[in-house]
């Protein structure tokens, strides 16, 4: 006999595991959402006080469960959709972003015969822009009173030029600079400069010029002490080792301490073979300038002894056997040995009496000084175009050049000083000095000179403080 289950349908089971609330499908789901809790509570992190921290949202469920109880008591269960942050969509390039050619900037100097226009149009800028920035300069700086030698400072792009500057003095500087694709704007600034003084010393060990520069003495005030100095030493002959100099200059800064330039020796001191030779620079009038010893003496003589720079002595005044005649002969000069074309100076103010050929002396200049003193200089390769027969000349002004004519045998200055008519030894004449100070200008110069020792001694305080 067979046995016949009642066969129920699908609705029907559905109905019965429903109704019991312990269906296969229930617990399944359960699962589910129990394993997803889990692995968000407990996940890669592996931080499980983090997890509980973390309130559960839709970024972070793969499901939530929604149970409901319908109106016939069967439990329905829902689930919501996963839902996905949107991901970054990063695009690939194989070429960077152009970018804007960086501005060039150039350094011009300017040269005899240039203007601003024709500077500008060789560095390659439009003749438009170099007309327009030009007249917009015009307002602020005359363009005629460019100096050979100046700098000239262009930035520029693909645009043209976009900016323009010179500096026509120390404390003056002047720009131009684009304002808009189509026009320039000119601007000034004055500059505010400080006035310092610095002070240097040091031994001689060769010579005053390494020594000086060796202890970072700027070129332009050892050429002015060196002048200072020129008319009672002789730095070619007198200098030794273990003789000692001192210097106060002026030095100038902007408002970043920058050093702009140099000024005035205020103070030098001497110290040769033990003998102290101090000098104070003192203005005794309006304009009138000097230097002066310790004593109110003026550092200044009608002569210079030496009338040319960084010469050799070749030849002293006295008896000598001539070179090219080959017997001896009285020498009534000194020769310094430089090559040809170095300047030679008047040896003092007066007025050119002699001006040409003059047999073994070949190019031959003599000038006549107040006090009845006379010099001559002979050799010359030529004379200063601009010095002729007649003309005062000042102490120091260019009158030749040095060369070999005449009787020479090589590039030398014949110097003379003829006190009269009768040449005596430049190099040991005694000579008058120069300015002499009254009883109200020397008791002005003794109140100078006491400051300036005080300031020079403050200075030497400094300078041994800052080398140790």
């Amino acid at each position: 006999m067979s046995i016949h289950l009642p066969h129920k349908s699908r609705s029907e089971t559905f109905s019965y595991i429903g109704r019991e609330g312990h269906g296969a499908l229930h617990i399944a789901l359960s699962v589910l959402v129990l394993g997803l809790s889990i692995g968000i509570v407990f996940g890669p992190s592996g931080d499980s006080q983090a997890g509980l921290s973390t309130p559960l949202s839709a970024s972070t469920a793969v499901a939530e469960s929604l149970d409901t109880q319908g109106a016939d008591g069967e439990h329905h269960v829902e689930t919501s959709p996963v839902l996905e942050e949107p991901r970054e969509l990063i695009l690939a390039s194989s070429q960077r972003p152009s970018m804007p050619d960086p501005e060039k900037k150039r350094n011009l100097k300017v040269r005899s015969g240039d203007t601003l226009m024709s500077i500008m149009l060789s560095a390659g800028i439009q003749h438009e822009d170099a007309y327009d920035a030009v007249s917009a300069l015009r307002s602020v700086y005359d363009p005629r009173d460019l100096r050979v030698g100046q700098r000239i400072s262009l930035t520029l792009s693909d645009n043209g030029l976009q900016e323009m500057r010179l500096d026509p003095s120390v404390i003056r500087q002047i720009a131009v600079r684009r304002d808009d694709a189509t026009s320039f704007r000119a601007f000034e600034v004055q500059r505010t400069l400080t006035r310092r003084v610095k002070f240097s010393e040091g031994v001689i060990t060769s010579s005053l010029y390494k020594s000086a520069v060796d202890r970072d003495v700027p070129l332009s005030v050892l050429a002015e002490l060196m002048r200072i100095y020129s008319w009672d030493v002789d730095f070619q002959r007198e200098i030794q080792a273990g003789d000692r100099f001192e210097v106060a200059y002026e030095k100038f800064v902007d408002d970043e301490g920058t050093v702009i330039r140099h000024g005035e020796v205020i103070y030098a001191r001497m110290t040769l073979s033990g003998t102290d030779k101090p000098l104070y620079r003192f203005e005794s009038g309006p304009g009138i300038v000097d230097y002066f010893d310790d004593k109110g003496r003026s550092a200044k003589r009608p002569l210079l002894r030496t009338p040319i720079d960084g010469a050799r002595l070749s030849s002293r005044f006295g008896k000598r056997r001539h070179p090219v005649l080959g017997y001896t002969k009285m020498h009534r000069g000194v020769d310094f040995a430089a090559a040809t074309g170095t300047p030679i100076y008047a040896a003092g103010d007066g007025v050119i009496s002699f001006r040409g050929r003059k047999g073994g002396y070949g190019n031959y200049i003599r000038i006549r000084h107040a006090g009845g003193f006379n010099t001559a200089y002979a050799h010359m390769s030529r004379f200063n175009s601009k010095v002729t027969l007649g003309d005062r000349v000042r102490q120091g002004e260019v009158i030749g050049y040095v060369g070999t004519t005449g009787r020479s045998t090589g590039p030398h200055l014949h110097y003379e000083i003829l006190n009269g008519e009768r040449q005596v030894n430049p190099l040991t004449v005694k000579m008058p000095s120069g300015i002499k100070l009254g009883k109200k200008d020397f008791a002005r110069f003794m109140a100078k000179r006491a400051n300036i020792d005080s300031l020079v001694a403050n200075l030497q305080k400094e300078t041994l403080i800052s080398q140790r």
